[in-house]
């Protein structure tokens, strides 16, 4: 059977909270699971250097990547599970797509444009001022990464499509000029893949500081869960689960009955320090275990290493001939 290569990476920039766990992690390693699907999974930390170069945050937030992906049920031996800066093939193939890249193409990616506009708003001489290189080259690396691999579907979230577009489109110039090396990656948008809100309603995410980490002790756990913002209804009160962030969050560790049930709490009017407590108690139930053998594993540097050191040897069986073939049809080869 012809089994479906499938790509996701997460940037090592930060702790892993409860939005990652919900959108990405979990269903990444569920689909690792399946028969017809080679899951490639990756620690995108050349990535993390476009926008943090604080090398210890860095460095901390790899191995809490790997020990969290781990301690979630990833087994290393069912996917390739590898460190991006361990594949020296993908920075080759990198600067080989920019050579095909067209510089209009970058000039319209939303996060440049939006950086430039936010310069040009603020009355910059320069539209460009702080604008890195890695930025705005950024869509050209993720390509590489994607088509290093020949990966077929990437789980991206919305404000990615574009990027798989930009994939697409590299892909697609480099195979007309010098011939047909790469598949053409698709974006995979589940619709029911989980966004979830942070403590102030907002998307839960790095950039607002309202994240829930996912492995935080169950004192930290319940004190955050406390400050999920709630409205000032009282208890008694009928309350609208589809206007709650609380709800939402319980929601993503829920099956279909619990979720009604929690439904059906909040049209009776359930306190809202009752439903934290519901929330905190349910969520906590199902990380427990995860949290311990996260704990062992931050514990273990070595065996992460060794981990992420033995896929990488399993990425480079994979990129080393594609590279191969890919500078033979650029000209970049042995004289013979």
């Amino acid at each position: 059977m012809t089994k479906e290569i499938v790509l996701t990476g997460i940037t090592t920039t930060g702790i892993p909270h409860l939005g990652n766990y919900a959108g990405a992690i979990r269903p990444a390693i569920e689909a690792s699971l399946r028969d017809d699907v080679e899951s490639f999974l990756f620690l995108a930390d050349y990535h993390a250097l476009i926008k943090c170069h604080e090398p210890e945050r860095v460095k901390e937030s790899t191995k809490a990547i790997a020990a969290t992906w781990l301690a979630c049920g990833l087994n290393p031996d069912q996917v390739t599970f590898y460190r991006q800066s361990d594949i020296p093939e993908i920075l080759e193939l990198n600067w080989i797509l920019t050579c095909v890249c067209a510089k209009g193409l970058m000039n319209r990616a939303h996060a440049y444009k939006a950086l430039v506009q936010e310069n040009v708003e603020g009355n910059e001489v320069d539209p460009d001022k702080g604008i890195t290189m890695g930025l705005f080259a950024y869509p050209v690396l993720m390509s590489a990464d994607i088509l290093m691999f020949n990966a077929q579907k990437v789980p991206v979230g919305k404000d990615q499509i574009q990027h798989l577009e930009m994939a697409r489109d590299i892909a697609g110039r480099f195979n007309h000029i010098f011939g047909q090396a790469f598949t053409l990656p698709e974006a995979v948008i589940e619709e029911s893949s989980m966004i979830l809100p942070g403590l102030d309603g907002r998307k839960m995410s790095k950039s607002y500081n309202n994240t829930i980490p996912l492995f935080e002790t169950e004192k930290k756990l319940k004190k955050s869960i406390n400050k999920i913002k709630t409205n000032l209804l009282e208890p008694g009160e009928p309350k609208d689960p589809d206007d709650s962030a609380l709800f939402e969050i319980y929601s993503a560790f829920s099956t279909p009955e619990q979720i009604a049930e929690m439904r059906k709490a909040y049209e009776e009017g359930i306190a809202w320090g009752e439903a934290k407590k519901v929330v905190f108690e349910h969520i906590n139930g199902q990380l427990a275990e995860k949290r311990e053998r996260y704990n062992e594993l931050m514990a273990s540097p070595t065996y992460i290493e060794e981990t992420l050191q033995a896929g990488a040897e399993k990425a480079r069986a994979r990129a080393t001939p594609l590279l191969k073939k890919v500078k033979e049809l650029t000209g970049i080869t042995a004289i013979k």
